[in-house]
């Protein structure tokens, strides 16, 4: 265009355009003096004309990477306009930064652009729009002169501004996202400590890699000055013979499989959290129960918010000295982790652009970005472990346990690639644990555990990871040598002192339980924060005879874990009516008090048939609930489900049962008879849920020495009446009489739970 314009410029023959020219440009004797009397107007069109199909151009054939320009203007905190964003752009056609004769030269085609083609994205096209028309309407010198002194003063607020200040989101962790409190049909959410620990970790992790490369720069001579040595890369040696060798040693045939827990007794067995807790819809577990069922762990679904304001809180903490390996401690915090090794840093801009997809939840997107950087780079640990993460938020998008999978394997494949960076391995592999105890294998989350201590043996926070991990399978003997092994490493950790007195308790050693599980929570260390363990301690004291226990149950109340001192159950909904002692009008479930307490005399006969002649079908209590006597009990339903072959001992009673679906479908109690002999004596504790309602129906009662204590009161049994209590509230039972107690109990959905709660709540 431009030679053919100029060529009619020259020419000898007459045209408009060579009149105007003479006219406003030629010499006095009317001949042309070439390219120096050439109107200025005249090249001032010509240049904005080629400007603007040139910026076209750009837009058209995608020759300039908006979407990076805008983003590494983002981190900056750039407080430029799209449209000078585009002027930028749309001037600089020869990639040098500013606009000069050498841009001119190459919008007049005089010269070819020497910037390489790099696709746009459609986000970046919608950009560059806008400055097109202002291009238009602008002068060129104008714009450049206050383009640049915009550019430069804000280049300037940016590289001395502070390092902290650079962010502007706030991005959630790929942990945050299952572990984050969130309520359902009234229930709370809450994260497990060793959750809200890889949040931290991740978190870190996740500024650290966003740092910009220029400021990264700038950094890095200071961090050499400080003495930061950059994070080792591990190769991995032997590690699928060491793993091969301890899955053989776990995959003992008579040990129940991944998704099963076989709890030794509702007290003391260490139900974490994540227990089992994939994305199908039915999520119970089974524990065994007994007539006066104590607090079991809570499911992640209901264990209460914790109180913000613990204004009030009984002082329990660390003294305000701390110690040196407090200090050490926290300087480890400090120091923020690195994710890439040598050659992701070369690929650092396609691993940034991947990730801010997955950021901005467009997961899809950004597993499609990162699975082509892993085939492109099949090497690069970093793209692998972002594949991981987008894996892991489509599963949680999805709900889909094999795309869980299929991240759990991923995270895998990271820790096998070589020279990845030790605290990547150490962000795979815990995260994989994680996954793998939230879809309930265990013993996989363990082997997973298991090659984190082997790695990196003077950490003691995967040691404590792994006694969980122990635990979880009901391992108490080889999770108390991790913990006894972190202890003599580390004193005051406060994280296993908590779960060895847990264990010690679990061992009926009482007395020397009760230090360490009051330590670890004075520690405040994190994980130590649990109602578990306040259960636990008071627990301890009560049967020590030690008042402290209310102490502690009073601030375990304050920091949220408790209802009330008195009402102590994990498994809770919020906002259901709480007293402890319930008369049958309250319930609203009078007709089936009236049918118990009208056929009281059939329902006591069958059970005495039984005992006499099928006594072995009457089971010891194995909670450890009782502190001498005998008590045993014979259970016709249990969490919902009717056992068929005990029926057929008592089918009368099974019979009028079946009207009630109350008590027959309430998935978090039992129906059953329970006998206690003379000189029992029932430890005070709770029930495991505020979901139920107790009845007791009395069918052989001594005239003297039998009672029990709710809460604050006692009351007494007679035959043929029924009392109802709320059996999440602390009781105690004693049997003082000269013969044996017999009764009849059958639990009771809470009546303010919706039709949809009781369908939904999982069992107990």
């Amino acid at each position: 265009m431009a030679s053919r314009k100029s060529s009619r410029a020259t020419g000898g023959s007459p045209s408009p355009g060579s009149k105007r020219e003479t006219k406003h440009g030629g010499g006095k004797n009317g001949k042309k003096e070439g390219l120096s009397g050439s109107s200025f107007f005249t090249w001032f069109m010509v240049i904005a004309l080629l400007g603007v199909w040139t910026s076209v151009a750009v837009v058209w054939f995608e020759l300039v990477d908006y979407e990076e320009v805008l983003a590494k203007a983002k981190d900056f905190r750039y407080n430029l306009s799209e449209v000078l964003q585009g002027k930028l752009g749309i001037y600089d056609a020869d990639g040098d930064g500013d606009f000069d004769v050498e841009d001119a030269k190459v919008l007049l085609g005089l010269k070819e652009r020497s910037v390489p083609a790099q696709p746009a994205s459609p986000e970046s096209e919608e950009t560059v729009q806008p400055a097109e028309k202002s291009y238009v309407e602008s002068e060129h010198k104008t714009a450049d002169i206050e383009l640049e002194e915009e550019i430069q003063s804000v280049l300037h607020e940016a590289l001395h501004s502070h390092p902290g200040e650079r962010h502007e989101d706030i991005d959630e962790s790929v942990s945050d996202r299952w572990q984050a409190k969130e309520e359902i049909h009234g229930e709370t959410f809450e994260a497990p400590a060793t959750d809200d620990m890889l949040r931290e970790f991740e978190t870190e992790i996740s500024e650290a890699y966003e740092t910009p490369d220029s400021v990264q720069k700038d950094a890095d001579p200071m961090v050499e000055d400080v003495g930061v040595v950059e994070s080792e890369s591990y190769e991995i040696p032997a590690i699928d013979d060491y793993v091969a060798d301890l899955e053989e040693r776990l995959s003992d045939p008579d040990t129940p499989g991944d998704s099963e827990i076989m709890p030794e007794d509702a007290v003391e067995h260490y139900a974490e959290d994540k227990v089992h807790e994939d994305y199908s819809e039915d999520q119970g577990i089974e524990s065994k129960q007994t007539e006066d069922d104590v607090a079991i762990e809570p499911e992640e679904s209901e264990k209460p918010v914790k109180a913000e304001d613990y204004s009030d809180d009984v002082q329990v903490g660390k003294s305000e000295k701390e110690t040196e390996q407090d200090k050490t401690e926290k300087a480890k915090k400090k120091k923020k982790p690195k994710l890439l090794n040598k050659f992701d840093k070369t690929i650092k801009a396609e691993l940034d652009a991947a990730e801010k997809l997955r950021k901005k939840g467009k997961v899809e997107e950004a597993l499609r970005a990162f699975e082509a950087l892993v085939n492109q780079y099949p090497q690069s640990p970093r793209a692998r472990y972002g594949k991981a993460q987008s894996e892991d938020d489509l599963a949680e998008k999805m709900r889909s346990n094999e795309m869980l999978q299929q991240a759990i394997n991923t995270y895998d494949e990271v820790v096998s690639l070589p020279n990845v960076p030790s605290d990547l391995i150490k962000l795979s592999l815990k995260r994989e644990a994680d996954r793998q105890q939230f879809l309930g294998r265990m013993r996989g989350s363990l082997v997973t555990l298991q090659k984190l201590v082997q790695l990196f043996p003077s950490e003691t926070s995967f040691k404590n990871d792994l006694g969980v991990g122990y635990l979880l399978i009901g391992d108490n003997s080889n999770a108390k040598k991790v913990y006894e092994e972190v202890l003599s490493l580390a004193p005051n950790d406060g994280f296993a002192k908590v779960h060895y007195g847990f264990i010690l308790k679990a061992e009926n050693k009482i007395a020397e339980s009760i230090p360490y599980l009051q330590e670890g929570l004075e520690s405040g260390d994190p994980g130590t924060d649990d109602g578990r363990f306040y259960f636990h301690l008071g627990d301890a004291l009560q049967r020590m005879g030690d008042k402290e226990a209310y102490k502690w149950y009073e601030l375990g109340y304050q920091r949220g874990h408790f209802a009330s001192v008195w009402q102590r159950s994990l498994y809770n909904v919020k906002g259901l009516k709480a007293q402890p002692w319930w008369t049958a009008r309250e319930t609203g479930y009078t007709e089936l008090v009236k049918s118990l307490e009208k056929n009281w005399k059939l329902i006591r006969d069958e059970g005495l048939a039984v005992m006499d002649k099928k006594r072995s079908l009457f089971l010891p209590e194995d909670e450890n609930l009782r502190e001498k006597g005998d008590w045993s009990q014979f259970t016709l339903w249990q969490q919902g489900r009717k056992n068929e072959n005990a029926c057929k001992s008592v089918p009368k009673t099974c019979a009028l049962l079946e009207r009630f679906p109350e008590a027959t479908g309430c998935r978090r109690g039992q129906i059953k008879y329970s006998i206690m002999h003379p000189g029992t004596h029932v430890w005070p504790h709770t029930g495991p849920t505020n979901c139920r309602l107790r009845m007791h129906l009395g069918l052989v009662i001594p005239k003297e020495g039998c009672r029990i204590r709710c809460a604050q009161e006692n009351r007494y049994w007679e035959e043929g009446k029924v009392l109802i209590f709320d059996d999440s509230f602390e009781h105690e039972v004693w049997q003082d009489a000269e013969s044996y107690r017999l009764i009849f109990i059958v639990d009771v959905w809470h009546p303010e739970l919706t039709a949809q709660q009781r369908r939904t709540l999982p069992a107990i």
